[in-house]
């Protein structure tokens, strides 16, 4: 009688949700908002299930992926799940495609929980759709997959939209009243989370009030700090005029912003983007970066965890309104995703916020 109650809520919501006004990309904040109308009760976690978990990131060796792994075991020692979370992911982020084999791998052992964050784009979608094909939870972190194709929902870290306009008022700030000239190094061309923020910033610098910035080009170092580091400088050498190197991930800012140090380049050209507080602090001590922001990658894993768990237990289904506690983090909601209009029915649960750095308050993030 309980879940014909829950499903009978389920319905009346996506009746509901779909005679109310669409949200737009711009409205998500950073805090966990709803989007939608709740569908029933807050669903909590039944600890102690035996869930055969898979904890997939970009790639091995990244400090940020590191801290989302530490938040889920955290979740998972919480959840007291008898069963070793598995950490498998490519050994480079220039392999992004090595995520399928791992992903068709985990469905034929019949695992019951994928958490992926995507650095493949669309190119993951079959492997992904096979695996719920097969029962399996599939919940994308950090990175979606584009189509939304076998993904039940993305958890992502902040707004992408308002990632954008984080990336252009960083680079005003930075570059001055007068504007100037700058480039972005990014991930690699497939990393639909990096092409979903630049496409962001991209569109606020169609606003007047970024009139003055001018994008030069836009140019992938695959999260490898040698290439990262060799795009940086050949950004250098082809614009004698650029003034800032806008990096939206942690291996290229912390790349970009050495280059320009070793090479002397500090006052010419700055950096910023995304980056790891640790990884960034002498860079915001000598001026070669002045500001840049984040987010929890701790908080990240955690959430996913629990999110994941908690569909593969069978006690939360994956719909727009659905609630859910995810233990210290508090309550989250299931919404439909604002930032992909154009694909059919997408789901996201926000995390947020962003944090801000800078050399006020970086020694407070670093030694907390």
């Amino acid at each position: 009688m309980f879940k014909k109650l829950m499903i009978l809520a389920v319905v009346f919501t996506l009746v509901l949700s779909a005679c109310a006004p669409a949200a737009t990309a711009t409205e998500a904040p950073a805090q966990p908002t709803e989007l939608a109308a709740p569908s029933g009760e807050v669903v909590k976690a039944t600890p102690g299930n035996a869930l055969n978990m898979v904890f997939l990131p970009k790639f091995l060796g990244n400090a940020v992926f590191d801290q989302a792994h530490e938040g889920a075991l955290e979740a998972a020692a919480e959840l007291q799940n008898p069963t070793e979370l598995q950490f498998l992911a490519p050994a480079s982020g220039g392999a992004g495609a090595d995520q399928i084999p791992i992903i068709t791998n985990a469905t034929t052992q019949g695992v019951d929980a994928i958490m992926l964050s995507n650095n493949a784009g669309d190119q993951v979608a079959p492997a992904a759709q096979a695996a719920r094909d097969a029962g399996i939870t599939f919940v994308t972190w950090d990175s979606p997959i584009p189509s939304a194709e076998g993904e039940q929902v993305f958890v992502a870290q902040v707004d992408f939209a308002e990632t954008g306009t984080v990336m252009a008022d960083m680079a005003r700030n930075i570059l001055g009243e007068d504007g100037g000239k700058f480039a972005v190094l990014s991930a690699g061309p497939d990393s639909a989370n990096q092409n979903a923020w630049i496409a962001a910033m991209q569109e606020v610098l169609q606003d007047p009030a970024y009139s003055n910035l001018e994008l030069l080009e836009i140019v992938y170092g695959n999260d490898e700090t040698e290439k990262s580091t060799q795009e940086a400088l050949a950004l250098v050498d082809k614009y004698p005029d650029m003034e800032l190197i806008m990096a939206p991930t942690t291996v290229g800012i912390a790349a970009a912003a050495k280059a320009m140090q070793d090479e002397g380049l500090c006052d010419k050209v700055k950096v910023s983007g995304l980056g790891l507080p640790a990884e960034m602090v002498s860079f915001v001590k000598n001026g070669c970066s002045p500001e840049f922001a984040l987010w929890s990658f701790y908080d990240l894993g955690y959430l996913t965890y629990y999110l994941s768990y908690l569909i593969a237990s069978g006690d939360l289904e994956a719909v727009d309104g659905a609630q859910f506690e995810a233990g210290r983090m508090g309550e989250y909601t299931i919404t439909k995703d604002p930032t992909r209009p154009d694909v059919d029915g997408p789901l996201r649960v926000l995390m947020g916020p962003f944090s801000q750095y800078n050399a006020d308050n970086i020694d407070a993030a670093v030694n907390p």
